[in-house]
């Protein structure tokens, strides 16, 4: 759903609105709100986030965020997934993990709701890439298939119940078949 204003917003005054939920995403001076999380997408989100964190959280190499506003390049984006090396992470002055990210994710990741637009999902993923991100992902439940996003190179779709997910460097212990991807799905 595109939200037209009277006036356009810039990309402060976008970040000075209430939150919506779902978020809304600021991209090319346009409010778009992304659609409900349905079954498939939840569940692949949810697990996804624990698998990844399961590898990188005990060792302090990164961190998986689901639904985290990323807002850098004249965009405030909101990955299904965000993933930041653990020295990448921004931290208040107490030492927490900081609220606010005006950083790209080091990975980004897609899930495609039935209702979404792969293009604006593409157009998220590519600008991530322009801008460091090392590696994107858009995963598509329905389709059972993952496009692969290397910065810089032709996008590898998988779909092949055996082939391992190519993952950044900073993830290499994540090995993750599409067959294991996609049979969260399951019950």
């Amino acid at each position: 759903m595109v939200k037209s204003p009277t006036k356009p917003l810039t990309l402060e005054e976008f970040l000075k609105l209430p939150e919506t939920k779902p978020s809304s995403e600021y991209i090319n001076g346009q409010i778009i709100q992304k659609p409900m999380p349905q079954g498939k997408h939840s569940i692949t989100q949810g697990e996804l986030v624990s698998a990844i964190n399961a590898v990188v959280k005990p060792q302090k190499i990164a961190l998986a965020f689901p639904e985290l506003r990323c807002t850098f390049g004249g965009r405030s984006i909101v990955p299904d997934i965000a993933v930041f090396a653990w020295e990448r992470i921004p931290i208040d002055e107490r030492g927490d993990v900081a609220n606010v990210f005006k950083a790209h994710p080091d990975w980004t990741i897609e899930i495609l709701s039935p209702d979404q637009s792969q293009m604006k999902v593409t157009g998220n993923i590519l600008h991530c890439l322009k801008h460091g991100t090392r590696l994107g992902w858009l995963i598509d439940p329905e389709e059972r298939s993952v496009l692969v996003y290397p910065p810089k190179q032709q996008p590898e779709l998988l779909q092949e119940e055996e082939e391992i997910i190519p993952v950044p460097d900073l993830v290499s212990e994540l090995q993750l078949t599409v067959g294991q991807l996609f049979g969260w799905l399951k019950l």
